[in-house]
């Protein structure tokens, strides 16, 4: 009989740092989609992880929180996709700059006039797109059985579907992400993960 999966919250001693063990695929669309309920137009994401770590799924679930059109995947060939809002709220732009050596090349892509209006979520953005906002969300992805050093990753780890824990840390910086509205994403976030852990709500 397989076991159950576990889904674990690491309490991190720095105020706008946390870190999520959501132990399943679905846990961590859950997670990608409790974050697009929090996040507002302007809101500028930037996603670490080696390939296959799970950034198109939490992205997959962003979009689903924000209720974008269908059809998030890794704009890897296309570097930008924009997903328009299916409510009227904020469309998202993923962009994946695995292929973009610095600024100067990012700036080519001209986020900067869609970003004012939008949640950018960039993969591998680390080091390129800070300019483009002086607050930001930074997630890094890791699956357990692999490396963390992303300057390792290689192609046939490009595995997003499988159940397999994965260790998501999240870090905000600037002033749009003052504590109270930190505070509010991070119980949101750690009562979606609690649900997984207690789905039929036990105490």
């Amino acid at each position: 009989m397989p076991s159950t999966p576990q889904h674990h919250i690491q309490q991190d001693g720095h105020a706008q740092q946390l870190t999520l063990h959501p132990a399943t695929v679905e846990a961590t669309q859950a997670l990608g989609a409790e974050l697009g309920r929090q996040l507002h137009a302007g809101d500028l994401v930037i996603l670490t992880g080696e390939l296959g770590a799970g950034k198109t799924t939490l992205t997959q679930g962003l979009g689903a929180g924000l209720q974008v059109r269908e059809g998030v995947i890794s704009p890897t060939f296309v570097l930008s996709r924009i997903h328009p809002s299916l409510v009227g709220g904020p469309n998202l732009v993923h962009v994946d700059a695995y292929r973009l050596s610095d600024p100067s090349e990012v700036d080519t892509l001209d986020l900067e006039a869609t970003a004012p209006e939008a949640v950018t979520v960039v993969e591998w953005g680390a080091g390129k797109v800070e300019h483009l906002n002086n607050s930001r969300l930074e997630l890094t992805l890791a699956r357990a059985a692999l490396p963390t050093d992303t300057t390792t990753a290689s192609w046939e780890f490009d595995d997003e579907g499988s159940d397999e824990p994965r260790t998501l840390t999240l870090s905000a910086t600037g002033p749009d992400w003052e504590p109270a509205r930190w505070k509010q994403l991070r119980a949101a976030l750690e009562a979606t993960l609690k649900s997984f852990s207690n789905p039929e709500g036990q105490p």
